[in-house]
């Protein structure tokens, strides 16, 4: 019974200060992957943007609210208490 497998020498390791073969060029993206890419990275924005603006948003009207009525010399304990008056058909009389 024969080996088809033969005994060579080893080959040697390329010197360490051989430089590193360059990289392939990167293919050159078509227009429409280009505004997939754009969109994409958009959306993405447009997410955290929306994760932060929304609760900023809120308080803001929040305070603007509380601010108009402090301002009309109310509270919105009694803008409340009127509104359930005057549902509950409590209010003045003629």
């Amino acid at each position: 019974m024969t080996s088809d497998v033969g005994e060579r020498p080893l080959e040697p390791a390329p010197a360490p200060s051989a430089p590193a073969a360059p990289p392939a060029p990167a293919r050159k993206l078509s227009w429409r992957e280009k505004r997939w890419q754009r969109r994409r990275r958009r959306r993405l924005f447009e997410e955290i943007l929306g994760w932060i603006l929304v609760p900023v948003i809120c308080v803001a009207l929040y305070w603007g609210v509380r601010a108009g009525l402090n301002a009309a010399g109310t509270s919105p304990s009694a803008v409340i208490q009127a509104i359930k008056t005057l549902v509950s058909g409590g209010g003045p009389q003629p």
